[in-house]
Formats: C-alpha cells, sequence, structure tokens
C-alpha cells in the first residue's frame, strides 16, 4: 500500500483515498459511501467532523478519528518532507524572501530602504495563507481600452512589477491595500490618491505608460502570498476611489489639468473565488502620458499623508518622482539638473515610440473557417454522425436564431442554458420548432442513491430526447424555479451545477464520446465561467471542450478566466472568435454527414406519401421508424467517402446497418443476398395481409437463429423492402410494453384521417422474452379493441427476432409462424456466397471480410479451427492486449451478447489519450494485429457509446480453447477478471460490465432463452465442476465473487446450492444461513435454505438404508431432526411467497409434501411399526393421537409435537396445491424470466404430481390391506373410522378437487375408482352432516363420475347434490373457493326452471360470484394476467342435470397434434370455437355488451355480469351477442363472443 499512497495525500484518487480507509481500520459500509460520493484527496484534506456526521450518517466516534488520522498524517508529510528538503541555492534563498519577512536578532523586521513605514505595516498585519508552490499565471487587463470586460480568478499570479520598458507598454505597480480597504473614507481616499500620484507623476516624468494595481500582492513583505498575486479587496462606494482623484488639484500645483489628462479613472475589475461568494475587486488605474500633453513638461507633487498622531491631514514637500527599475523614487538634489536637461531626449523618445504603435502591421487574417472545421470533426472530414454534443450557452441575438440550421442537425444530448427566456424567445424556442427536447432544472440531475445510471437515464429519457437545462431559471414556467443575480446563484445553484457535469462526464458519458460547445453569443457572467472550470476538472482536461464566440469584447472574459486553466495558447487553439452565425451555419453544414433540415416521408393508405415531422418521430421515442426515404438524407460526399468501410465492417461480422441496404439499393456496393429464410417471411408476411374475416388484430411471425447466423439481417430486410407498403419500426429495448403499444398506435394513426383504415405496422422486435412479446401483443389488442377500430386485416404484425441453438425444432413446433435462420445454407444460398465472396474477396483481404468468410463456410468446426490456430500463431500470450482477448472471449463464450466497452478496455492497456481527435486511431494502434482482427466494434444504438466483442462465440469459444491451451484453466481465467480491479472498479459503463459479470457466475441456462441446454448453474460454473473436475475451484471462484460483489445474496445462494450437489452440507448450511440473513424475505432463497435440508435428509435417510442394520429410534433420529428442519424452512418460503405480490412461488409447498412422504416412509419402515402384526395401527396411533410408544418416546423426544402435526401441515399443503392449480393454467411458464431467484427444482407435470402425492399420502395413513380389497372390487370392514375412510379416499384419488378433476384426462381405471370412493360415503350424505372438504369432494367425484359414465346408477341426481350444498356455511367468506366455485355450476338457472326458482338460483350464483371475485385478486397477485391465465373447468352444454357439464378435455381432441403454446393461442383468439363438433356440444347463450361489459338478462330483467375471457374478442360498441360459458374459480366467463346478425 506504501507505494500507492507515497504522493501527497490531495492527488489521491477515489479509489486510494478507499485504500487509505481502509488501512487506518474504517468499517466497509463507510468506505463505500464515501467512495460512491466521489470524495478524493481534494476533498479529503477539506472535511470536517460535522459534514461526516450530517452529509454521510456517521456516528460520532468514526467520524472524530478519520479526521483525527487525516490531521496526523498531513501533519507527518509536511514533517518528512521538510526534512528532506536539500540545501537551498542562491536562488531558493531570494526567492523565499518574497514570501517571508525575515527579522533581526531583536525580533523587529529590518529597516526597508525605498518604502514607506506604513506600507510595511500593511503588508505585515495582511491576512496570513498557506503558499501554494504552483500557483497560475494570468495575463492584466488590456491597457486603457474601454468597454473591456475583463476578469481576474483569485490567487493566480500577474507578472511582477516592472519599469519603463518601451514607454508604450504599460509598468505595473502593485498594491495589497487589504488593511487601507477598510478605513473610512478620508483616510482611504488619502492613501489611495498618495500611491496613485506618486505612481503617476513617476511615469508621467519618464514618459512610460504604466498600470498600478490594489488588490495584488506587491513583495517579498506580503507574508504568505506570491508577488504579484491577485486577492482582491473589498470596495464599499467606488464613488470614493473615483473621488479620491480630486486630490491632483490640491497636490499639483502647476499643469494639474495635465495630469487630470494623462490619469485615467480608476477602472474595477472583479475578482472570481471559487471558494467564496464576498464581491472583491482589483481597482486599476492607467496612466497615459501623450506627447502631444508632456511635451517639454516635468511634474512635481506634494503627495497627502494623513497623519494618525495629529489626527489630520498633511501634505509631504513637493517633489519630483521618476521610475527607477520597478519602483517610484524622488530625483536627488544633486540629479535634479540633468534630469530637466534630458527632457527633450525623453520626449523624443516617447515621440518614436507613439509612432511605432501607430504604425504597427494589422491583424493578420486568420483561415477561421478550416479551424472551426478541425475543431468540429476531431481532424476527420466529417462531423462524427454518433458524437454527442454538450452546449453551454447565453442569450441568443434575435438575428442569430435564423442561422442554426447546424445546431438542428447535431446529435445534442443537452445544452445548459443560462437565457431564462429560452423557451419564450430563445434558442429553446427555436430549436423546439425542429425537435422535441424536455425542460430540466438543474435539481432534475440529482440522482438519488439508490437508482442505478440506467434508471436515472431511463427516467430522464436521456439519449432519447434531447435534456434542455435551464440553468438559471426559466420565466415561463409556474414553477419555484427564478432567475437570480450572479452571487445568489453561486450561493444556491453552483453545487447542483457540478452535481450534474460530474455525473454527465463522470458516469453517463466516457470521454471521447462527445464534445462540450460553448456558444457566447451575449455578454459573459461568472456562472459561466464557473461552468467552464466544472467541464475542464471533471473532463480531465481541454480537449473536448470548444468555445465559439463572434464578439471579440464577449471572449475577453471568458479568455481571461480560461487562461489560468489551460493557458493561453490553448483557450486560443481551441477557440474560434469573430466568426458570424452565419458563417458558422453555412461552414458546418458543408461537413455534417446529414443534410440540413432533410425530410422524412411515410407510406399512406391511399398509396401516397406524408411528411413525417421530426419533433412527433422523437415523441415516439420507443420506435426507430424506417422511412420511405430512409437514409436519403445522408450527404453524397460522406457516401463516397465511407461506403467502403460501412460496407467492409458488416462483413467482417458488424450488425447489419440500413446504410448498407441503402447502398446497395442505389448500386453504390453490391447486393445483400437474400436468404431462404428472408423469401419464407415474406411469404408469411403477405399472407398475415390478406384479407381474413378471423383474423386477429394483431399477427406474430417469429425468426429463430443460431447466434451470428444472420437472423437480424433477415429481419432487417424484411423491413427495408416493406417500407414503402407498410409502416415498419424497430422495438427499441428497455421500453415498457406499454410505451411501445402507444406508439405503435401513434405511428399507425399518423396523418390518416380514419382509424379504420390505416396501414398495418410492422414492428420488428429484437431479443426479448416470449412474456415481453406477449405484453406488447395484449397491450396492442386492449388499444385497438378501446379504440373500437374495424379491421379487416391485422393493424399490427410482430417479427420477433430471437436466438437459439435449435431453430428447426422451433419451426417444427409451429410451422405457420416460425422460420428458421441456421449456419447451414441451402444449395441456391451456397451458390449466392461463393459467387459474392469471390466479388468482396477482390476488394477486400480476407481477414477483414471474416465473417462473411466463416458464413460461406458454414462456420464449420475445423475451418474455425484451423482459422484460430493460423490467427494466433506468434501472438505475445503474456502481453495486456492478449489478456483483454481472453477476458472478452470468456464473457462472450458464456454470456449472451456480453461485450466490454472500449472505456473499460482502455483502462485495462492504461491508454491516457490526450488529444480526441486521434482517440480511436490511438486505441485501435494500441492492439495488436490478432485483437485488431477478432474484436468487432459495436456501438450502441441509443447511447452511441462503443464497445468491442469477437465476431462470433464459435470464435470467442475457440480462441478460448487454443489461448488456454493446457497451461492456463478456464476457472484461472475467470478468477484474474475477477480480481481485475482496473475493469472492475472502473467508473464508466460499470452496471452494464458488473451485470455481465454476475451473469457469468450465477446466469443459469434456459432453452427457452436460446441456450442450448437447461443448467443447474451457471454454464461456466458447470464446466469448472464437469470439465476441469474440480468443484472445489468452482466453490472457490463463487466464495471470490460474493466478495467481490459486496457479499450479494444470490452467490451466497449459488454456493449453498453448489455444497449441497456435492453433499457438504455444513457448508451448504452456513452460506444459505448467510443468503438469508441477508434477505429474509426473499422465498426463493428460503427454499434453497429448504433444499439444504432436503438433501440432507436425503443423504441421512440413504445412509441408513445402505447400512443393513435394523432402523431404530436412536440410528434415524438425525433424519428425522434433519427433515423436520427442511419443512420448517418450506413453511417460511411459502409465508414469504404469499407475502410478495409480486411473484408467484409454490416450490415450498411441493417440497413439503415431498419430504414429508419420505419421513412418513422413513417413520412407516422403523423396527418398532413395521415388524408387528399391529405395527401400522401402532405407528397411526403415535402419529395421530398423544400416544406415544416406549421405542421412540426418549430418542425422538424433541420431535413428539411436531410429528403429530405431520398429516395436518401435509393434507394443507395438499389442499394449497390443489386449490391454486384449480385457479390457473398449469401450462404457462416454459419460458418464465430468468431471475437468479429460479425455485430450485421445478415441477414439470403438476397435475400427475398431485395426484400421485395425495394418493401416496392416503397410503401412508390408511389400512393397505382396505386399499387393495376395494381395488378388487370387495366390500371392506364396517368399522373404519371417518378418518381412515378419507385417507383410503385419498390413496385411490379422491383426496382433493384438482386430483378427481385429473382423473377426466387420465382414465385408466378412473370408472371403477370413483365408483370405489363413492362406496366409502355415507348412505345418506346429507344426513351425515359431513365436512365443507368432504363434500366438495363428493360432488366433484359424481360430476366427474357422469362425464366419464353417464348412464351409470352410482351418480347422485343433480337435486340431490343441490341438497347438499345447502350445508356450506351460510358466510360466504367462511366458504373453500372450491365450494363457492360449485354453487356457481350446479345453481346455474335451467330453462325449464320456474322464475322464482331462476331468482333464487340467480342469487346464489350472485353471492357466489362476488366472493369468489375477492378470492381471485388476492390469488392472482399483482402479476399481469397472462401469467396467471384463469383456467375454465366446465363449459355450459345443450344437456340437462349434471348432463350440462361438460368438461374441458372433451373437446381437446380439436386440437390435438399442436404444441401446448399454439393449442392454448387457438382456443384463446377463438380460432377453436369455430369447429362444429364444438357447436354440437356447448350451447349457445344470449346476452348483450354494454360500455366494455358483458351482461346475461337475469329474472326480472336483471343485469347478471359475465366476464369475457378474452378481452379483445369484445365488440367495440353495444351489441346483442351470443356466447359459450365457462365455468372458473373467478366465476362464469364468456367465450367464443359473436355479434348477432
Amino acid at each position: 500500500m506504501a507505494d500507492k499512497l507515497d504522493q501527497s495525500p490531495k492527488s489521491w484518487t477515489e479509489s486510494q483515498v478507499s485504500t487509505w480507509l481502509r488501512s487506518i481500520g474504517v468499517k466497509e459500509q463507510y468506505i463505500e459511501k464515501l467512495y460512491e460520493e466521489e470524495v478524493d484527496g481534494r476533498i479529503l484534506v477539506t472535511l470536517d467532523v460535522a459534514f461526516l456526521k450530517t452529509e454521510f450518517c456517521m456516528k460520532s466516534g468514526p467520524a472524530h478519528y478519520i479526521i483525527q488520522k487525516r490531521d496526523e498524517l498531513i501533519n507527518s508529510r509536511q514533517k518528512s518532507q521538510e526534512k528532506k528538503k536539500p540545501p537551498k541555492t542562491e536562488f531558493e534563498q531570494k526567492n523565499n524572501q518574497n514570501q517571508c519577512p525575515s527579522t533581526t536578532s531583536e525580533g523587529r523586521p529590518p529597516h526597508i530602504p525605498g518604502r514607506d513605514q506604513d506600507d510595511l505595516k500593511e503588508r505585515q498585519t495582511a491576512p496570513k495563507q498557506c503558499v501554494s508552490t504552483l500557483k497560475e499565471d494570468c495575463r492584466p487587463r488590456p491597457f486603457d481600452q474601454e468597454g473591456i470586460d475583463f476578469i481576474y480568478v483569485k490567487h493566480r499570479v500577474l507578472q511582477p512589477e516592472s519599469g519603463a520598458f518601451n514607454l508604450t507598454s504599460p509598468c505595473h505597480e502593485f498594491k495589497s491595500f487589504s488593511i487601507a480597504a477598510g478605513l473610512d473614507r478620508t483616510r482611504l481616499q488619502a492613501k489611495f490618491a498618495k500611491e496613485v500620484l506618486k505612481f503617476a507623476t513617476g511615469c508621467m516624468n519618464i514618459r512610460s505608460n504604466g498600470t498600478i494595481h490594489f488588490g495584488v500582492m506587491d513583495s517579498k513583505e506580503d507574508a504568505g502570498y506570491v508577488h504579484g498575486e491577485i486577492i482582491g479587496i473589498p470596495v464599499r462606494e467606488k464613488d470614493i476611489y473615483v473621488d479620491a482623484l480630486d486630490y491632483i488639484e490640491k497636490s499639483i500645483s502647476s499643469d494639474k489639468e495635465h495630469v487630470r489628462q494623462c490619469v485615467r479613472p480608476p477602472r474595477f475589475i472583479e475578482v472570481m473565488d471559487q471558494e467564496s461568494t464576498e464581491k472583491r475587486y482589483v481597482v486599476e488605474v492607467d496612466i497615459v502620458p501623450l506627447l502631444s500633453i508632456v511635451k517639454s513638461k516635468v511634474y512635481a507633487v506634494r503627495l497627502p499623508n494623513f497623519k494618525e498622531e495629529t489626527n489630520k491631514l498633511e501634505y509631504e514637500k513637493e517633489t519630483i518622482l521618476r521610475r527607477v527599475g520597478s519602483k517610484t523614487e524622488p530625483v536627488s538634489d544633486k540629479d535634479l539638473g540633468d534630469f530637466y536637461q534630458r527632457v527633450k531626449d525623453r520626449d523624443a523618445l516617447r515621440e518614436e515610440a507613439e509612432k511605432n504603435q501607430f504604425l504597427s502591421a494589422p491583424d493578420f487574417c486568420k483561415d477561421l473557417g478550416r479551424k472551426l472545421t478541425m475543431l468540429m470533426t476531431s481532424g476527420k472530414k466529417f462531423m462524427e454522425k454518433e458524437k454527442w454534443f454538450i452546449l453551454v450557452t447565453n442569450r441568443f441575438k434575435p438575428e442569430d436564431l435564423c442561422n442554426i440550421d447546424w445546431l438542428v442537425n447535431m446529435n445534442i444530448f443537452c445544452v445548459f442554458d443560462f437565457d431564462p427566456d429560452s423557451k419564450v424567445s430563445g434558442l429553446c424556442s427555436k430549436y423546439l420548432e425542429h425537435h422535441t427536447a424536455n425542460m430540466h432544472s438543474l435539481q432534475s440531475y440529482r440522482k438519488s442513491d439508490d437508482m442505478t445510471i440506467k434508471e436515472f437515464t431511463i427516467d430522464l429519457h436521456l439519449f432519447e430526447q434531447t435534456s434542455w437545462i435551464f440553468c438559471n431559471g426559466q420565466t415561463d414556467f409556474k414553477g419555484s424555479e427564478t432567475p437570480c443575480d450572479e452571487m445568489t446563484w453561486i450561493k444556491t445553484k453552483m453545487t447542483f451545477f457540478s452535481e450534474a457535469v460530474s455525473l454527465i462526464c463522470k458516469q453517463i458519458l466516457p470521454k471521447g464520446t462527445f464534445q462540450v460547445l460553448f456558444l457566447l453569443t451575449s455578454p459573459v457572467e461568472k456562472p459561466l465561467l464557473h461552468t467552464f472550470y466544472e467541464f475542464f476538472r471533471d473532463m480531465e482536461g481541454h480537449e473536448d471542450i470548444i468555445c465559439i464566440c463572434e464578439s471579440q469584447k464577449n471572449f475577453q472574459k471568458w479568455q481571461s478566466f480560461a487562461e489560468g486553466s489551460c493557458g493561453t495558447e490553448t483557450v486560443n487553439n481551441s477557440s474560434v472568435v469573430g466568426m458570424k452565425m452565419s458563417h458558422i451555419n453555412a461552414t458546418l453544414q458543408l461537413i455534417q454527414p446529414i443534410k440540413a433540415c432533410a425530410s422524412k416521408h411515410l407510406p399512406v393508405f391511399v398509396k401516397g406519401t406524408c411528411l413525417l415531422e421530426t419533433q412527433l418521430e422523437e415523441k415516439m421515442y420507443s420506435l426507430e421508424i424506417v422511412t420511405v426515404n430512409h437514409c436519403d438524407e445522408t450527404s453524397e460526399d460522406f457516401i463516397t467517402e465511407e461506403k467502403a468501410n460501412i460496407e467492409q465492417q458488416f462483413y467482417h461480422g458488424g450488425r447489419v446497418n440500413w446504410l448498407n441496404f441503402w447502398l446497395a439499393e442505389h448500386k453504390y456496393v453490391g447486393e445483400v443476398i437474400e436468404r431462404d429464410a428472408y423469401h419464407e417471411v415474406s411469404k408469411f408476411l403477405n399472407d398475415a395481409l390478406k384479407w381474413n374475416a378471423d383474423e386477429t388484430p394483431v399477427n406474430s411471425i417469429n425468426i429463430y437463429h443460431h447466434p451470428g447466423s444472420g437472423g437480424s439481417t433477415v429481419a432487417r430486410q424484411v423491413l427495408w423492402n416493406n417500407r414503402r407498403d407498410l409502416r415498419c419500426a424497430v422495438v427499441k429495448p428497455s421500453n415498457p410494453a406499454g410505451v411501445v403499444a402507444q406508439h405503435a398506435v401513434e405511428l399507425r394513426e399518423y396523418e390518416e384521417k380514419d382509424p379504420h383504415r390505416c396501414l398495418p405496422v410492422l414492428l420488428l422486435i429484437e431479443d426479448s422474452e416470449k412474456e415481453y412479446l406477449d405484453d406488447l401483443r395484449n397491450e396492442l389488442e386492449v388499444a385497438v379493441n378501446t379504440k373500437r377500430i374495424q379491421f379487416v386485416t391485422s393493424c399490427f404484425i410482430l417479427l420477433s427476432c430471437r436466438r437459439s441453438y435449435d431453430p428447426e425444432r422451433k419451426c417444427k413446433e409451429s410451422p405457420l409462424q416460425n422460420v428458421s435462420v441456421t449456419h447451414k445454407l441451402s444449395a441456391r444460398e451456397k451458390r449466392k456466397f461463393s459467387g459474392k465472396r469471390q466479388v468482396l474477396e477482390e476488394r477486400y483481404e480476407p481477414d477483414f471480410i471474416l465473417t462473411f468468410v466463416l458464413m460461406s463456410e458454414e462456420f464449420n468446426v475445423d475451418y474455425i479451427q484451423q482459422f484460430v490456430e493460423h490467427l494466433l500463431e506468434g501472438i505475445n500470450r503474456k502481453s495486456v492486449v492478449t489478456r483483454l482477448i481472453l477476458y472478452v472471449a470468456l464473457l462472450n463464450t458464456y454470456v449472451q451478447n456480453s461485450f466490454i466497452s472500449q472505456s473499460h478496455c482502455e483502462a485495462l492497456l492504461a491508454l491516457t489519450i490526450h488529444f480526441e481527435m486521434f482517440h480511436q486511431h490511438e486505441f485501435e494502434k494500441s492492439l495488436s494485429p490478432q485483437a485488431k482482427l477478432v474484436f468487432l466494434h459495436l456501438r450502441d444504438d441509443k447511447t452511441h457509446i462503443e464497445s468491442i466483442r469477437i465476431i462470433h462465440p464459435f470464435v470467442a469459444k475457440e480462441i478460448l480453447q487454443q489461448l488456454l491451451g493446457s497451461q492456463q484453466t478456464q476457472s484461472s481465467l475467470a478468477m484474474d477478471l475477477l480480481n481485475e480491479n482496473v475493469l472492475f472498479e472502473h467508473r464508466f459503463g460499470r452496471e452494464e460490465y458488473l451485470s455481465f459479470l454476475r451473469a457469468l457466475f450465477i446466469r443459469r441456462a434456459r432453452i427457452s432463452k436460446g441456450d442450448k441446454y437447461d443448467s443447474f448453474f451457471s454454464p461456466l460454473i458447470e464446466h469448472v465442476c464437469e470439465n476441469e473436475k474440480s468443484p472445489d475451484k468452482a466453490i472457490e471462484l463463487l466464495e471470490e465473487a460474493f466478495q467481490r460483489f459486496t457479499q450479494n445474496p444470490f452467490f451466497a445462494q449459488q454456493l449453498a446450492r453448489l455444497h449441497y450437489t456435492y453433499e457438504k452440507f455444513e457448508e451448504a448450511k452456513h452460506w444459505a444461513e448467510t443468503a438469508a440473513k441477508q434477505q429474509p424475505n426473499n422465498s426463493y432463497i428460503l427454499d434453497t435454505k429448504g433444499q439444504v435440508y432436503k438433501k440432507w435428509f436425503q443423504a441421512k435417510y440413504k445412509a441408513i438404508e445402505n447400512d443393513n442394520k435394523p432402523k431404530t429410534a436412536q440410528n434415524t433420529a438425525g433424519a428425522v431432526e434433519t427433515a423436520l428442519k427442511a419443512i420448517e424452512c418450506f413453511q417460511e418460503c411459502e409465508k414469504a411467497a404469499e407475502a410478495d405480490m409480486d411473484n408467484v412461488n409454490s416450490s415450498g409447498f411441493f417440497s413439503e409434501v415431498e419430504v414429508g412422504c419420505s419421513l412418513l416412509k422413513l417413520i412407516t419402515s422403523l423396527d418398532v411399526f413395521a415388524n408387528r402384526a399391529n405395527g401400522h395401527s401402532e405407528c397411526m396411533k403415535y402419529l395421530l393421537t398423544d400416544y406415544i410408544p416406549e421405542g421412540v418416546e426418549g430418542p425422538w423426544e424433541p420431535f413428539h409435537g411436531r410429528l403429530k402435526k405431520l398429516h395436518k401441515t401435509m393434507q394443507d399443503a395438499l389442499e394449497w396445491i390443489s386449490e391454486d392449480l384449480s385457479y390457473f393454467q398449469t401450462d404457462i411458464g416454459a419460458d418464465e424470466e430468468e431471475t437468479p431467484e429460479s425455485p430450485e427444482e421445478k415441477i414439470s407435470h403438476p397435475l400427475t404430481w398431485l395426484a400421485k402425492k395425495s394418493s401416496e399420502y392416503g397410503k401412508y395413513f390408511s389400512e393397505s390391506y382396505c386399499t387393495a380389497l376395494l381395488k378388487q372390487g370387495q366390500s371392506i370392514p364396517a368399522n373404519l373410522t371417518p378418518f381412515q375412510k378419507r385417507m383410503i379416499i385419498c390413496h385411490l384419488g379422491g383426496g382433493n378437487v384438482t386430483s378427481i378433476l385429473s382423473k377426466l384426462s387420465d382414465q385408466r381405471d378412473a370408472v371403477h375408482l370413483l365408483k370405489s370412493m363413492l362406496s366409502l360415503y355415507p348412505s345418506n350424505p346429507v344426513k351425515a352432516k359431513f365436512g365443507q372438504r368432504d363434500i366438495v369432494n363428493y360432488i366433484v367425484a359424481h360430476i366427474s363420475l357422469n362425464c366419464l359414465s353417464p348412464l351409470t346408477q352410482k351418480v347422485a341426481p343433480l337435486k340431490d347434490l343441490q341438497a347438499l350444498c345447502r350445508q356450506f356455511p351460510s358466510d360466504k367468506r367462511k366458504c373453500l373457493p372450491s365450494a363457492l366455485f360449485l354453487l356457481t355450476l350446479l345453481f346455474w338457472p335451467e330453462d325449464h326452471d320456474t322464475e322464482l326458482e331462476k331468482e333464487t338460483k340467480y342469487e346464489i350464483v350472485q353471492s357466489a360470484v362476488e366472493h369468489m371475485e375477492k378470492g381471485y385478486w388476492t390469488k392472482k397477485k399483482d402479476l399481469p394476467p397472462r401469467r396467471r391465465r384463469i383456467y375454465t373447468h366446465f363449459f355450459l352444454g345443450n344437456g340437462n342435470g349434471l348432463d350440462k357439464f361438460v368438461h374441458k378435455r372433451k373437446f381437446e381432441s380439436v386440437t390435438k397434434g399442436i404444441s401446448v403454446s399454439e393449442k392454448r393461442m387457438k382456443w384463446f383468439r377463438g380460432e377453436a370455437w369455430k369447429k362444429p363438433e364444438i357447436a354440437e356440444m356447448l350451447k349457445c347463450v344470449s346476452g348483450w355488451t354494454e360500455d366494455g361489459v358483458v351482461y346475461l338478462e337475469g329474472p326480472q330483467k336483471k343485469k347478471f355480469s359475465i366476464v369475457p375471457l378474452h378481452v379483445p374478442s369484445m365488440p367495440h360498441g353495444n351489441e346483442n351477442i351470443t356466447f359459450y360459458l365457462g365455468f372458473t374459480f373467478r366465476g362464469p366467463v364468456a367465450c367464443n363472443i359473436v355479434v348477432k346478425k
């Protein structure tokens, strides 16, 4: 650490401050907080205890400790530096005298000749301040010029005081004046007049121009300051100084008016201070002794002097003064004669000097046009399309506003506008005529700690629309932001400004991606100067800062301030001064790649085109709209210059660009090959556009493609070639489906009169989740429905492009909707590729069109192997560039769509690029030849930020294998990557980099996400465990990642899973508890904790089984304890899952039942229960009553209570699962979103699982011989208890509603089993008065039996079942959801019912539905309906009694042989309902729609509302309709709604 921190604390970076804090033992939470708040060395030395406590919420102890240690450190550094100082040179000793007044041995100041004693007193009492060894130089104000707006900056240093040089160049004298400035009027004026007249007559007598400066440290006696250092003085009233010159008349006896003419009035130059808001000035007086005034004269003066002893003003004796070197001295008596004699000589010299001054050559005319061009293009031929500009500006002149086409044409990220009227009459109002912009204040850029940069940019719509920041209020805005004066701004808004600049330059835009443009169109005020300083500091230099200013006068003040930061030459080199706005406008339009104010057009329904306004296009920010004349706005010169580059980038492996198609279409380059998939998609698209009355408003076409096989090119080609006939757009990533749908509807209806007659919109959605597509489809259907659009063809076509490792399988699943793009080429494609390759190889080296070459070789494994082998020949394996190649290859191999930002790469290669114009060149120059070939430079579509990846995942994988060879493993490389601090801590683009790194270690592979297989761990971790055969290495990696990612609980969760997989249960328990401690309410983490104990229990059970010893209570106690602990954890998981309204996680219930069944198996196999005649009943007695057998009493003492509750908790869990499955479809979720927190083990067929586990549960609690008798059709003993009968029913499959209904699909032996179940119920159930659950199961068994065997004698008539329902609680809140479901089903009125019967039944149904609806919303949580789609169990058929209930399974045959998801869509969209088989089975119910609600007519004309199953099938107006009625756990639903003709 010592070498890291050997420089001065003041120059430490944030990381070094963190390192020092760690070394003194400060808590990590405080270190992180200080790091996040960007505390570097400069800030560290200014902190105090109060600030640490208030701003960082630090406790007093640590705050005091940090400050104490900081002070000790600074003091020790200062002492050690003093010790180290070498003996002073003569020059340094001289210099030092300028800083500290020496004293004589008696401690008195020595006599100082040539100076007044009161001067000395003033200098000694001047405020002492620490001497800064490095202070910036600055120029003085231009001499004797009127109307110059100039400014000084405190602590900058003027050139030393000087004597006469060439008479017209002024000599200078400095006065600190710090004490005098505080005197009363009389004393102050006397002092000021004395100094001015002394200096003035001295200058006039030797005929030299001069300036005397008050508020500038004047010599060696000003302790703590440098000679010439600007301090400034407070000025109460300026007229005090102006009137002080009235002493001329009293002090000069002859030629008073000459002195008046030569002494200019005082000038007050403001001093800017970064630290303080107090106004200070340097007061300057210019002396101009023109020959025409002073010729032949010598001036004597009586200097005024206020005597403190007499308390009155006196005049000294008359003296003739002259400038000698840098001093003003009296002419001695002996020199007086000579002085008079040489007056003529001095006049002659003055005359010569004045002549030379007026004869000086005129200013050389600079080529400002070229300078402007070079600055704006960074030395290239054109301005970069993707470069962002930050504009800082003040009030525009009206005539300049007509010349801003160049500005309108630029990529403006944000504007810092100091004109409060800008939106009313300034630049903003003009800009808004062409573009959309979001109005912000400086406070808008305050980012809260819990917000990521990505969330922040999305929140402010940065990168989508220009952010217009009103830095000094906005006059037309009613909010609290009001304009204020300069000093108030510095006090109140300066901090917000600093934060905004720091956020943009340090976290949002990396160096080299943007330029800051100061556009100074009116006088410069202080806040604008502060702005320059903030940008200069946060951008770490001036390279990307340009200043444009028409007026030299306005530029002076800016220049005087900016020079101090970066020197005169730099300021002049990066400023364009004196060019009119109209000239700037014309010059810059020539170098912009896009023609100014180009118009864009969209196709319209009546086959013409319409103009697309840019502002309206920008308001649809979630879409990249492809217009009819897309790319036509590109300038000819740009095309000529860049076409080869654009083509080569594409064939090297870059993503296809619209310009690629444009260039091919306009024959600048050869055609882009149309793959077979392109023609398939085009055919699907044409089919979807044909007239079809049954079409839905939204159609989907899916392209599934191998990674890097050109799927995206096919999709974009379809859009490009249809842009003249359809409205086409690409959906930009990270926009919510609701926003995209809103913009898509706006695009469809843009400039169309009739919403029913619009062109369809073709939307391309790339690499999105299936869930997002469903959401988007749903939102669009709802929008069409809400707008009541009558559609004949599709209104929207969603073209989805997703990666997949098995595109062909996806095609087979849905051949009418899915298209595959693979690496394999058809014969036709091979011919095309071969021809194209020949053409390209004539123009480019094969290495530069690499991906195309690989593509034409069909990504042949051997070819890739040879290519990589050849590529890596002679590579320097030790170089940092090779390390970078390995890191990128590792990420690209395991993490889809991963990359590393160029900014990260530069940090790793330790590039500090000083000239932006060579930025990209410098980066590429630093790469090895191999890296240049395999790295692909990407540019983010939205942010334009550059990053790199390897040209193809296959190449990345091969590079990884060959470069690592046998010496190094992937695990050691991953460990190096984790510990690569430069990358890990690099601030810019950190969130994205860390998300890729996190995914590398914890994201599981999912087929549904385009991966090859479903994995249990991340593919890297699986590789380390299986291929490297070292689970310990995998554990080590995850442990390191856990520490690196500030002890992230999801890494701890993975560690728990990894440990239990390898049966390291103690460690697994430690990690599971670590994760649960941090996330006590996360059901997925609690599930993992339960799984640890579950696996541990299974391992113990297995060991007991393999032991071949008799099972006793003693040797099974450990296993029983672990099983109970697992059940306890799963119950915690269930509670957390129930409370979580945003996720559905039922894994706790499933796991609890599984552990319970295994535990029952263990208990029943114990010697004490298994090896006796009455063993089973003994076991039941133990589990169900207070009885404890002797054999288990002692060893199982801690468990008795919990084991006796086992049957109840398992019953509850099974019931919960049954109820959940009754509500919602079970076939959803194959494509559930991937989070680090997916449940451990997904139950793939929950219905089958439930039937099996319910039966198993029943088996353990029932007498096995009874079940066997029943299965053989024999009668069972009459002395069974109700509990035993219930358990036998459960074992037969009648334990819950879902298990009974599943008999309808799994029909093997179902009728016999249902009859056996029913035989166990009392013969007169109404009298038997059994529980609510038993009634439900009994009724459902009858309905199921009737569905399977309508003619059987066993089925009770409907009336009996209705009578039985009356035993349900009259308070419907106490009814089970299944009981309410049965009320709606059994009491649905029949045609032959009397009015009174109908009324009674409707009331029962209505009351049940009311409570079902509440239960449904609780169950559904805050999830979109498509994630919890309600399941319809029965439909209303044409029969009577129980025959009128038609189960869903009865017409499943209609959609046989289709994939689950497609089948669901067929039902959902209504295609399947049209089949004649269904019309025969189901009853057609009449009703109507009113204001979007479906109604049925109840008795006495009462309205009965029904939920439509598929909202988009609702008619648009109020219509009479027919529909089929379905019964769900939400209540009755309407399916297949058809408007009555």
